[in-house]
């Protein structure tokens, strides 16, 4: 018998196949088998939002049904974003070891943080890949879904990650599908957005494997009013303005999703339902600034993520959002943020 994951029931119905909606055993004596995976600088958050559920869940039906076990790189504990360190049972190779001998955990979970670009590892895409032969469930919480994205394995899927690095993740990796859903589940990978996501779809699992009853009284517990579906929109900066003017939100929206290609001012306010000068009064009373110049802010902020986040020429950056010129570029951009493109990513290398 394994010794980290004892025999049990498969259970791994719950995302194989075409990625439709996740469904529980049949055998409701079935348990459900974690392998946590924690990068160094992960974070704490996203992991707590994942497990701290799953732990109530066990308490509230009375049985251990989810159980995990954590891993690092090199099986040594490892810190997280936050400073606090977190022991792990194994490292890495404990996780190919028990796949290759297919009594490996029903699901893999990977936890990074902000600096997940520099963690990709031969070992780490071995893992990855042994997962997929054995139809081994993957999920990426937050940043992670850099790695699966690196490994080469989200080619052709639909997934997400967390809205900072949703530009580039797009740019820097052409041949995926990328929203701003808060989890998504295609072809038995699942990529979440991480922080407070984790806990939405921690909600979803729990669902569909100990019913809704379980899920809200983890819910009541938790004084959460209710989790939200994965198909729910990140935090956008329109969302800020959804309770003083839903217009306005719905203005910044569409600023949001045309920013290599920028709408004019009366293409917005028709999108809306407003003449220009409505939006524009609109705008000058919730946002300080008429709408074209928080456009330029919008686009000028993806620009600056791309700047940190891509190795992206800059007049590629430029052009994606919605600049004709480089030189147009770097003087609003030098406007804005106080130096020019190209010192910003000097001052990153």
């Amino acid at each position: 018998m394994n010794a980290l994951f004892p025999t049990i029931v498969d259970s791994r119905s719950l995302v194989r196949g075409n990625g439709q909606e996740m469904t529980a055993p049949r055998n409701t004596d079935a348990g459900c088998r974690l392998a946590v995976l924690l990068l160094p600088e992960f974070s704490q958050l996203s992991l707590s939002s994942f497990i701290d559920p799953l732990r109530l869940a066990n308490s509230i039906s009375g049985r251990p049904f989810f159980e995990w076990v954590l891993f690092s790189p090199d099986g040594r504990p490892v810190t997280c974003a936050s400073g606090i360190v977190i022991s792990v049972s194994r490292d890495f190779t404990g996780v190919v070891r028990e796949l290759g001998s297919g009594r490996g955990p029903d699901m893999v979970i990977i936890c990074a943080g902000d600096s997940v670009q520099k963690q990709a590892s031969a070992l780490l895409f071995s893992l990855l890949r042994t997962c997929r032969r054995q139809q081994v469930p993957i999920s990426a919480l937050g940043t992670a879904t850099w790695l699966l994205a690196e490994s080469g394995i989200l080619d052709d899927t639909r997934c997400t990650i967390h809205w900072d690095k949703l530009a580039a993740l797009s740019a820097t990796f052409g041949r995926l599908h990328v929203t701003d859903s808060l989890f998504v589940r295609d072809r038995g990978l699942v990529t979440c957005a991480g922080e407070f996501a984790s806990f939405d779809l921690a909600m979803e699992l729990i669902t569909n494997y100990l019913g809704n009853h379980t899920a809200s009284a983890v819910c009541r517990h938790t004084t959460a009013t209710q989790w939200r579906s994965g198909s729910d929109r990140q935090w956008a900066i329109g969302a800020q303005y959804t309770g003083a003017s839903k217009k306005v939100a719905e203005a910044i929206r569409l600023m949001e999703q045309h920013i290599e290609d920028p709408l004019p001012l009366w293409d917005i306010a028709k999108c809306v339902g407003l003449s220009q000068r409505q939006i524009e009064r609109l705008f000058r009373r919730y946002v300080s600034c008429s709408p074209m110049r928080h456009y330029l802010r919008v686009r000028l902020e993806e620009a600056k993520r791309l700047i940190e986040q891509t190795n992206m020429p800059l007049l590629e950056i430029a052009l994606s959002c919605g600049f004709v010129s480089s030189s147009h570029f770097t003087k609003r951009f030098r406007e804005c943020f106080g130096m020019a493109p190209s010192a910003l990513r000097a001052r990153r290398l």
